[in-house]
């Protein structure tokens, strides 16, 4: 699926993959990556909306939010590893993963398109 290993991408690449903890910089929530984008792939009106507009041209990101039913879309300028990784707490946690190994989750092969 994903061999990178978590942290190690160049700019540009991935620094992530689905199943890893992520904690994001500027409003420090806890999450889970279920999805990437290779650059932003959302709407105008959304990315404008949005008020820090990080670049675009870069990976994007979709998160569970811990102990919320909270989804975000986010890039990667602002996530960090966790550094204390952690199970999470999602309602849609058991559709897309299935179990939480080490410190990180398996990602089944469920499309994340089917729900959007």
């Amino acid at each position: 699926m994903f061999n990178r290993p978590r942290g190690q991408g160049g700019e540009g690449e991935a620094q992530f993959a689905p199943g890893d903890l992520v904690r994001h910089r500027r409003y420090g929530y806890r999450g889970l990556v279920v999805a990437l984008d290779v650059t932003f792939s959302g709407s105008e009106s959304w990315y404008q909306s949005n008020n820090t507009q990080p670049k675009r041209n870069q990976p994007w990101y979709h998160v569970f939010v811990h102990g919320s039913h909270q989804t975000t879309y986010a890039a990667q300028d602002s996530l960090m590893e966790e550094a204390q990784p952690a199970p999470i707490e999602h309602p849609l946690l058991g559709a897309f993963f299935s179990s939480f190994v080490g410190a990180r989750y398996v990602r089944n092969d469920r499309p994340w398109e089917l729900i959007q």
